[in-house]
């Protein structure tokens, strides 16, 4: 259970990255 766990983290890391490159796109267009 314990690489469940681990493939969730990376999964938000990697959700997180990607909302806030958004964010950073939406802010200088």
């Amino acid at each position: 259970m314990e690489w469940f766990g681990a493939m969730a983290l990376v999964a938000t890391l990697i959700w997180l990255y990607l909302e806030i490159l958004r964010l950073i796109a939406k802010l200088r267009s």
